[in-house]
């Protein structure tokens, strides 16, 4: 069964008020697109692999499947955007290795980048869109 999004019709009497909005009589209903499990499955892969591979497995997936659903392009991106920050918190962290704070900084580091990661990886495949709460953007 489609998921439907009910869009209401403008009225004169559409003040703000806190109560929600009740349907009304002749309001149009559009199908909300689910997102496919082809789409699903290689945004997935954009947010898993980066474990292993770094940011190399969500640019090549991302060039590569970008164009074919707007939920890999979108999740591609945000991977793609976390493993370059992550790309320099490391070489920053291996710099300061010097100073024995990096000591400390290099696992923290990959430990933070391990678990968002899964987190990603979870919730990309139940179908829901993830934000990396660290991360700079590089690729908008």
């Amino acid at each position: 069964m489609a998921k439907t999004k009910t869009t209401p019709e403008p009225s004169e009497n559409s003040g703000g008020g806190d109560q929600p909005e009740q349907p009304k009589e002749g309001q149009q209903e559009q199908p909300i697109e689910p997102i496919s499990k082809d789409a699903r499955t290689w945004a997935m892969l954009c947010h898993l692999l980066a474990i292993f591979t770094g940011f190399i497995a969500p640019l090549v997936i991302w060039l590569i499947k970008k164009d074919e659903d707007p939920f890999i392009d979108s999740q591609g991106k945000e991977s793609l955007n976390f493993q370059i920050t992550v790309a320099i918190a490391m070489i920053i962290s291996w710099l300061l290795c010097f100073a024995c704070i990096g000591v400390v900084l290099v696992p923290a580091v990959a430990i933070v980048d391990i678990v968002f990661c899964i987190l990603a990886t979870i919730k990309v495949n139940s179908g829901q869109a993830y934000r990396y709460p660290v991360s700079i953007r590089f690729i908008k």
